[in-house]
């Protein structure tokens, strides 16, 4: 008997046919964080993300809403827009054929399409994804009926915090971003998902983010228990490379959160961490079984961003704090393929909610295959 709880196999992360199964029944069907809300401010604003094998088109309304469609003329197959993100002025036209869509998706135009008068434009509009704004960023699903955001997305942050108060007091749709970084990393998108999720690597390998957050050097991390805050340092004075002090307290985090960092995990692919003067957030977009883009996002409040203060030193912390995940992340990768590894690794007790992490992956691939 141990107290060593058993990892999934290093198949897991080399697998091809593993990946994609993953990318069909993980990634498209269930809540995925595409953008950021305020990238898209204005009608005919749009951006193209892959989410599992889908190239999906996030686009403004002219009533000021937002919308995502499958990026796919319904003429012919074409990807409507080429580039990763952009501006169209009235309707979105595709470069092969030129059939047209308003920024609704509606069929608009198409050579000789005045000609048939049988043609339902309406039935030949684009393919409407689903989509829900919160803590201001676009989340979309492809499930044709999609999982609960209630339960899933949002009882991520409940099961984390206890409530939703609490994440709510930082206003996330009300700030502005900061600093956004970009990392290509060689990993598959579990390890990243492992590592955020345990402490017992923090003392090993992020010095600065230990001199900030002590107790991370115990190796317990914030997430271990509901509710709990990972306090700052006596002589700590905010979220910075050096522990000096940051920006003013944000409007509406409470006086119990000050000083305190919170750490959440939304499956599959959102981190979101709290701190009281800025909030980071990472979106991960699994390309291959071992190639993971993640997208970090720093946000302040928008007097900060708007009067150009220097966030360079808040950024600095969290983004070491990256670098050395990724790292260590790209060394775990190519001895997944080990025979060394062929049956996987231990996690500590420590490490257990990994282990559900685990068991919640490989309830959703199991299930679809009955």
């Amino acid at each position: 008997m141990t107290s060593l709880i058993p990892t999934l196999g290093g198949g897991y992360y080399t697998d091809a046919a593993i990946f994609a199964a993953e990318q069909e029944k993980i990634f498209e069907r269930q809540w995925f964080c595409a953008v950021r809300s305020a990238d898209l401010p204005s009608a005919g604003d749009f951006r193209t993300v892959l989410i599992g094998r889908e190239s999906v088109l996030v686009s403004r309304a002219r009533d000021g809403g937002l919308r995502a469609f499958l990026n796919v003329c319904r003429h012919r197959g074409a990807r409507l827009c080429t580039e990763e993100s952009g501006t169209v002025k009235r309707a979105f036209q595709c470069p092969y054929h030129a059939w047209t869509y308003g920024l609704d998706g509606r069929l608009i135009a198409a050579p000789n399409l005045a000609n048939l008068p049988d043609i339902d434009r309406a039935e030949y509009g684009l393919h409407t994804v689903h989509l829900r704004e919160w803590l201001g960023y676009a989340w979309v699903c492809l499930a044709a009926d999609p999982p609960s955001f209630e339960a899933g997305v949002e009882g991520a942050v409940r099961e984390r915090l206890g409530d939703l108060e609490s994440i709510e007091r930082y206003r996330l749709d009300k700030l502005s971003v900061g600093r956004r970084i970009t990392y290509d990393v060689k990993a598959n998108w579990k390890l990243i998902v492992e590592n955020f999720m345990e402490c017992y690597h923090c003392a090993t390998i992020h010095p600065e983010l230990t001199e900030v957050l002590p107790e991370f050097a115990d190796g317990y991390a914030a997430q271990y228990y509901v509710g709990h805050g990972a306090e700052f340092g006596e002589d700590v004075e905010g979220f910075t490379i050096d522990g000096g002090s940051g920006f003013d307290r944000l409007d509406g985090v409470a006086t119990d959160q000050d000083r305190r960092y919170y750490a959440i995990t939304i499956r599959p692919q959102v981190f979101v961490n709290l701190v009281p003067d800025h909030v980071i957030f990472h979106r991960m977009y699994p390309l291959a079984p071992d190639r993971t883009v993640v997208e970090c996002d720093w946000l302040y409040s928008e007097e900060v961003v708007a009067s150009g203060r220097d966030v360079s030193r808040s950024v600095e912390l969290f983004h070491r704090v990256n670098e050395q995940d990724f790292d260590a992340c790209e060394r775990c990768q190519p001895a997944m393929a080990s025979r060394a590894y062929r049956g996987g690794g231990v996690l500590m007790p420590s490490e257990h909610h990994i282990g559900e992490f685990h068991t919640w992956l490989l309830t959703r691939l199991e299930d679809e295959m009955r």
